[in-house]
């Protein structure tokens, strides 16, 4: 009598502890589905968050030259396919913003790496015992060389030189100048760090300004910053320049007639069409 009024006290004691028991198991399913569904749907919410937007740049002014390199069809009209092959390249190499759009500093980076380490492949830039800074005014780079066989000292780095009436005047040069910290006496006092003068009032410097903006400097080689600071670093007074080719946009001139220093010498300021003729007298140094 007294066990079984025991156990049915226990039966009665123990009751709310099983309640307690069922409970914490709803709990621990009704958390199972909703991580369950939480796994189900974060990948879906990620792979939604890392989808590409459409590429919708227009046809660039280089089209032909970007479909060609990165083997698309060749027809000059820009599709969302070739937009986001060339977005793709842009995103490689660094290029901001990357838009898709074949534009001037996209081309500009594409002949760098198609120079790749042999941008003197047609041996236009002199192979000499010493080192020559080489000055490609038609593919707008710079690069530095050493050796009769031309090894590299310093890969393709793009530059803008001379525009039209004011080219950088050609042939070998060698630096005679250095100046760290300069500025223009001519144009607003424009800084120009990491000069290294080689023909008058020409120079290789870096800039602050934007050197894909599709126009020409003044006669000197304008370089990005960190380029510049890396040349200066290679280079000294008595370094050879050797500039060579014709920058796009300027007129093939006839050396046997007019040289590239009787054009600076017999021109206002080097301008075919006097438009500089309200610069003041004197030497034609370039920015």
């Amino acid at each position: 009598m007294d066990r079984a009024i025991d156990e049915a006290d226990g039966s009665r004691r123990g009751a709310p502890g099983r309640r307690a028991v069922r409970r914490a198991a709803r709990a621990a399913t009704l958390a199972g589905l909703v991580l369950a569904v939480g796994v189900t749907l974060l990948p879906a919410e990620a792979a939604s968050a890392q989808a590409p937007a459409r590429c919708r740049a227009a046809t660039g002014p280089y089209q032909w030259q970007l479909e060609k390199y990165l083997k698309l069809k060749q027809n000059g009209v820009q599709s969302e396919a070739d937009c986001v092959a060339i977005r793709t390249f842009q995103q490689r190499h660094g290029i901001k913003p990357a838009t898709g759009q074949a534009n001037l500093r996209t081309y500009r980076m594409l002949l760098i790496v198609q120079a790749g380490t042999t941008p003197n492949k047609a041996r236009r830039c002199p192979q000499r015992r010493y080192k020559v800074i080489c000055v490609d005014r038609t593919r707008q780079l710079l690069w530095v060389q050493t050796g009769t066989k031309g090894k590299l000292v310093m890969k393709p780095v793009p530059v803008r030189t001379g525009a039209h009436g004011v080219e950088t005047r050609g042939g070998m040069h060698y630096i005679r100048k250095r100046v760290r910290h300069d500025r223009s006496t001519l144009f607003g006092n424009a800084r120009m760090p990491y000069s290294q003068y080689f023909s008058g009032g020409q120079a290789l410097h870096g800039s602050y300004r934007d050197i894909y903006d599709g126009g020409g400097s003044h006669g000197c080689v304008n370089m990005r910053l960190q380029d510049a600071a890396r040349l200066w670093k290679l280079a000294r007074k008595g370094t050879h320049v050797y500039v060579f080719g014709r920058k796009p946009g300027t007129k093939k001139r006839n050396h046997a007639v007019l040289t590239d220093d009787e054009l600076i010498a017999t021109t206002m300021w080097g301008y075919e069409d006097g438009s500089a003729h309200e610069e003041p007298q004197g030497p034609p140094v370039a920015r």
